[in-house]
């Protein structure tokens, strides 16, 4: 009976004394993993000052990151992107144009336990010029920036003139590009006129786009600045989508039209914004369209007159290219004045901005 008594003692304590192992181990384990403490974000904004506390516009914030125990860092920037770090302090840019306030999720991490925090900053990005043309040099326009379009009258929209690449129609004068439209025999027709493209030389996908411009006179007359998608070779038009920023027709005097076509919504698209510009044919006024991935808006003088909901089932979303043109008559146009000899769209200059 007592051998009995001394193998379940012996039993009993080396059962106690694994317990106690685990217990120890456990207890060891829990001490090396720490929940993360004392977790503190600052953001420095890149020439911040009391009078511009969003910064100097370059959308550039300097960030630091702490906290106790911590190994590692994830920071949820409030524009869609994330960052993982292991060294809390990095530098990131913004680059959505405008004042824009994001609120950020800040988390530190020590293996599977973690701490959290949010921040709220506001952050000035002012747009970078990525492509313009001053028209500053006499001639023809700049070769590396556009193409001209030579066409035979009826080629588009039942239009009466003939594109051509003669200085007459098309030229750089005083530091204004100059496109005349001249009734004239000539070719096909009893017009000619000009159009520019920068398909193949310059195309963007968002920003703003600029033009100060001066629009011509006279009954019949068309002219645009416009904006078609890349892929007009591969899907046709309205596919491609089309954004008209400067558009208006002489027997609608001082009535600028911005418009968008595309499937379902094209010819007389119902995504039309107008707006009334005095004096159009005698005084330059600004044109503006500012492109983003969910809205495109339109502006003459600074002054917002639409604003088109942009998203994902339309095609205005990748690579578009500017047009300059002055078509006469046509399926807009109408019918030109008999008294019509001639008038010139000027344009002073196109700036397009990221």
């Amino acid at each position: 009976m007592k051998k009995h008594l001394s193998r379940i003692s012996l039993i009993i304590g080396m059962n106690c004394f694994l317990f106690l192992s685990c217990s120890s181990s456990n207890s060891e384990e829990a001490v090396t993993t720490k929940v993360p403490s004392n977790l503190v974000v600052t953001s420095a904004i890149v020439g911040a000052t009391a009078q511009d506390p969003a910064g100097d516009g370059s959308g550039t914030v300097n960030f630091k990151i702490s906290a106790t125990n911590a190994t590692s860092y994830k920071i949820v920037l409030g524009n869609g992107e994330t960052k993982e770090l292991t060294n809390g302090s990095f530098t990131y840019t913004y680059t959505t144009s405008g004042s824009n306030t994001y609120v950020l999720y800040v988390s530190a991490y020590n293996a599977d336990k973690f701490v959290s925090t949010s921040l709220s900053i506001t952050v000035l990005v002012k747009p970078k010029l990525v492509w313009s043309d001053e028209f500053n040099t006499d001639g023809a326009p700049d070769a590396s920036k556009w193409t001209f379009q030579i066409w035979d009258p009826g080629h588009v929209n039942s239009e009466l003139q003939s594109y051509t690449n003669r200085p007459e129609n098309t030229i750089v004068q005083g530091g204004v590009l100059k496109i005349k439209a001249i009734r004239e025999t000539y070719g096909k027709g009893e017009f000619t006129s000009g159009r520019l493209e920068s398909n193949g030389k310059f195309d963007f996908t968002y920003g703003k786009v600029v033009i100060r411009a001066k629009i011509p006179t006279g009954v019949g007359t068309w002219p645009a600045v416009w904006m078609l998608g890349s892929n007009i070779g591969s899907v046709g038009w309205p596919a491609c989508g089309e954004v008209d920023i400067l558009e208006s027709v002489g027997k609608e005097p001082n009535i600028n039209h911005s418009s968008l076509h595309s499937p379902g919504r094209s010819g007389n698209t119902p995504d039309t914004g107008i707006i009334n510009v005095p004096n159009d044919n005698t005084e330059f006024h600004i044109y503006t369209a500012d492109w983003t991935a969910s809205y495109i808006k339109f502006y003459v003088d600074d002054k917002l007159f639409y604003t088109f909901a942009n998203n994902s089932s339309f095609p205005f979303n990748k690579n578009f290219y500017l047009i300059i043109n002055l078509a006469m008559g046509g399926s807009w146009g109408g019918s030109v004045d008999p008294n019509f000899t001639s008038s010139t769209l000027e344009v002073d200059y196109i700036r397009v901005y990221n």
